[in-house]
């Protein structure tokens, strides 16, 4: 079911009277089952929409639009496709009881991934859904490949029924359709020589694999289904050294990386993160694949922005991971503020301390870590912490965190977004960096 949340004013829509709670039925004929239809379906300029009123009645729009003008329809969120997996490395797996609902919804969506750049498994695509990713074109998609020899991602996924994933990307690669791929790599289970399979296999798809993140497996306190091998400090050299002999070709022959080693692995290895040039355009960004490098950049590049800020001492609050990387950022930041900077290290009281990533700090931690302020102006957190509601992954709210704290307290994702306001803003608009 396709339906109206909200409608733009000044808008195609509003002047045609749609109202929220529509339901929309066809568009020129076709039948609309998903939001991917409608986006797609009325990209024409001449439109005749069949749609049934919240009071019962149907009604049929007759839509002539200059082209590019977008309608002003804003639909509800899609039902979201679960995931038939129980892959060993499953974040969902890895949560404690107790959390909020919607928390543990395991999406294995392709929608999502065309859209949002959800990773997806295509473990549940049907011949129709392979139709539509083809008739639409939804390239690039994100794929979670983990292993292409079949037998070792039926145990990846702890599922006997995953197709093949290398029948499933030949039809779409031979439809048209580009797709970034990851591996999250479990010592014992997809590393070695199926990891080295897996790798040859994605590179004979050519410039259909845009890229290869390669990210160590990770696990909370409650992660019950893993049966591999810890990912130590041998075990992520191991597979760094394989990343970067593929760079090394990849670089060689195509003139770019491909395969890329994500942030916490080079930190689990203790090697040095590459310069910002390596990762391009950033293919992988979001599944943590040179944010650190970015955030360097982000730092040096905004300091000559920085107003002074003498004599203000501020707390910075993160994870483990994080702590040691900071150091060298707040001495310049320091530096061109003439502010100090107090780094609160802080462990994951939630999903235990195997868990280091500053993002998944919960509103307990950031508690916990600004119980003593010391006489600080403000503090500093981190924003990937918080939703798009203001709510930490323990349920703890923002606002009421703030609230409790002498300070104020300021989400931040690269220091730069706060520090170069003109003046310090009052707490009550901190939120909105949430």
């Amino acid at each position: 079911m396709v339906r109206v949340a909200r409608i733009k004013p000044k808008s195609i829509a509003e002047e045609l009277g749609i109202e929220p709670g529509t339901e929309l039925l066809t568009v020129n004929g076709r039948e609309l089952t998903d939001f991917l239809d409608w986006e797609f379906l009325t990209a024409e300029e001449t439109l005749e929409v069949e749609a049934r009123l919240p009071s019962g009645d149907d009604v049929v729009y007759e839509i002539e639009r200059i082209e590019g003008l977008p309608l002003g329809v804003e639909l509800e969120p899609p039902t979201v496709r679960r995931c038939a997996n129980r892959c060993e490395f499953c974040f969902i797996e890895g949560l404690p009881q107790g959390l909020r609902k919607n928390l543990y919804i395991r999406d294995d969506d392709y929608r999502l991934s065309f859209a949002y750049g959800n990773f997806a498994t295509l473990s549940n695509l049907k011949e129709r859904d392979e139709e539509r990713i083809l008739e639409y074109r939804l390239s690039p998609l994100y794929v979670s490949v983990h292993a292409t020899p079949w037998h070792a991602r039926k145990v990846l996924l702890n599922n006997p029924r995953v197709p093949d994933i290398k029948e499933q990307l030949w039809r779409l690669v031979e439809g048209g359709i580009q797709f970034h791929g990851q591996m999250v790599v479990v010592p014992g289970l997809n590393d070695g020589e199926v990891l080295e399979e897996s790798l040859t296999d994605l590179w004979e798809y050519g410039d259909a694999c845009l890229s290869v993140a390669l990210v160590p497996v990770g696990l909370t306190q409650f992660s019950h289904l893993y049966s591999g091998r810890s990912m130590d400090v041998e075990n992520a050299q191991s597979l760094l050294a394989v990343a970067e002999r593929w760079a090394e070709r990849a670089n060689a022959e195509r003139g770019f990386p491909w395969v890329y080693g994500s942030d916490e692995l080079y930190l689990l290895a203790g090697h040095e993160l590459p310069p910002i040039e390596h990762y391009g355009d950033f293919p992988q960004i979001e599944n943590g694949v040179g944010a650190l490098p970015m955030l360097r950049h982000r730092v040096e590049s905004g300091l000559g922005r920085l107003p002074r800020l003498d004599g203000k001492r501020v707390i910075v609050v993160t994870g483990t991971a994080m702590a040691a990387q900071l150091p060298p950022m707040l001495d310049q930041l320091a530096a061109a503020t003439g502010a100090t900077f107090d780094l609160r290290r802080t462990e994951n009281s939630l999903f235990g301390p195997t868990v280091t990533t500053a993002g998944l700090l919960v509103g307990a931690d950031v508690q916990r870590a600004l119980a003593e302020t010391d006489g600080a102006d403000f503090a500093l957190i981190p924003a990937e912490s918080i939703n798009e509601d203001g709510i930490f992954l323990d349920d703890v709210v923002f606002a009421e965190l703030r609230e409790q704290v002498p300070i104020p307290v300021f989400p931040s994702y690269d220091f730069i977004d706060v520090l170069e306001l003109p003046a310090q803003p009052p707490a009550s608009s901190a939120g909105a960096l949430a």
